[in-house]
């Protein structure tokens, strides 16, 4: 029985060692290790840190680019460890190492999946940081109550894959969870991967807070935008803002609620509104504020393919209660439903525990037509 799994397990890496082979062309690995060598080499000029932006940008490129390198030539090494591992016990008829290399392979293959998944990520502003955005729908305490459920969703899933998150504003409710909140979540194709969180989010449960015990409906949305860095340069009218400051408040660190040192933005022909209060002044959260709000014009601006900014003159806040995205149901069943894939699955205190690669990779493969 266990040499049948052994050779099943030759069949399952014949077929891994051509979809391997597929995503060497994909990343144009030979392509790719020429452009790492070339990019270390200029890292390793004495001159290099003669200007400084460039080089922090030219040393990002080279780190991302030697990422994926490096991840492919690992994954390609498992793989050939484990097809040796499958020869030798095949010709030894040796079955003690069987569940040895199920593991492995199960392991490579995990891996495989998820760099495959990586190739999707090819968009202009996929490798960017991303700024996200959560704002509770009406219903009060229940609405922002779910608004801060899924504020603990996205930095678990941040934590889950190794990102950093930064709280750029934070707002709380009134008696539970929050109004609004804004997070810097920096990682590797961050924003590739969380592009497909914007939208509304709708939550069906027995609410905490109605003591008859009753079934409620929430809403909350789900802005994400890239973070464009400092070399995009973007003019925005002072006349166009209104800039209020005033004193933070929730999850904030160390300075909140000591001085009026928050800042919030409003671009007035547009009526964006962001916000910051984490930095440790006025003038770095304004900074802080102006990169926010030139990420979410330049990002509507690419989306609806305008000329220039000026062309913006009015959003939409996208809280459209009858075309969310994604449902999660506590009662009277347990089930996450995407709308735009139709995957789902029952595990909701996973999916609530950060688990939404099963979401993300279903919407980048329906998005680019590739078959589960």
């Amino acid at each position: 029985m266990l040499l049948i799994q052994l050779e099943q397990s030759q069949q399952d890496l014949r077929e891994l060692k051509q979809g391997i082979e597929e995503l060497a062309q994909s990343i144009k690995a030979e392509e790719l290790e020429v452009e790492v060598a070339s990019l270390e080499q200029e890292v390793n000029h004495p001159d290099f840190w003669s200007q400084p932006d460039k080089a922090q940008l030219l040393l990002k490129r080279l780190n991302q680019r030697k990422r994926t390198l490096d991840k492919y030539k690992n994954l390609k090494k498992d793989f050939e460890d484990v097809v040796s591992l499958v020869e030798m016990a095949i010709s030894d008829a040796d079955e003690s190492v069987a569940d040895e290399i199920i593991t492995e392979l199960n392991s490579v293959k995990s891996e495989y999946e998820q760099q495959r998944t990586d190739v999707l990520l090819s968009g202009e502003y996929d490798g960017s940081n991303a700024i996200l955005s959560i704002h509770p729908g009406a219903g009060g305490t229940e609405a922002q109550d779910w608004a801060q459920m899924l504020y603990r969703m996205y930095t678990r899933y941040a934590e889950r894959k190794g990102f950093k998150v930064k709280v750029l504003d934070y707002l709380d409710g009134d008696e539970a969870g929050l109004k609004s909140v804004s997070v810097l979540i920096e990682g590797d194709n961050a924003y590739g991967y969380l592009k497909s969180e914007s939208g509304v989010h709708r939550l069906v449960r027995v609410s905490p807070f109605d003591s008859s015990g009753r079934r409620h409906t929430s809403f909350a949305s789900v802005e994400v935008v890239p973070e464009f860095n400092d070399e995009i340069e973007i003019e925005i009218n002072e006349s166009d803002l209104r800039i209020d400051t005033h004193r933070a408040s929730g999850a904030g660190g160390q300075h909140v609620n000591k001085t009026d040192s928050a800042i919030r933005i409003t671009h007035i022909p547009t009526g964006i509104v962001v916000g910051c209060q984490t930095e440790r002044s006025q003038m770095q959260n304004r900074e802080t504020a102006m990169r926010m709000l030139k990420s979410k014009l330049l990002e509507i601006k690419e989306r609806e393919h305008l000329d220039k900014i000026d062309d913006i003159k009015g959003v939409k806040l996208n809280i459209e209660w009858g075309s969310q995205i994604r449902s999660y149901v506590f009662m009277p069943y347990t089930l996450a439903k995407d709308n735009r894939t139709d995957y789902e699955t029952g595990n909701i205190t996973a999916v609530m525990d950060g688990d939404l690669d099963g979401f993300i990779n279903a919407y980048l493969r329906h998005n680019c037509n590739i078959k589960q």
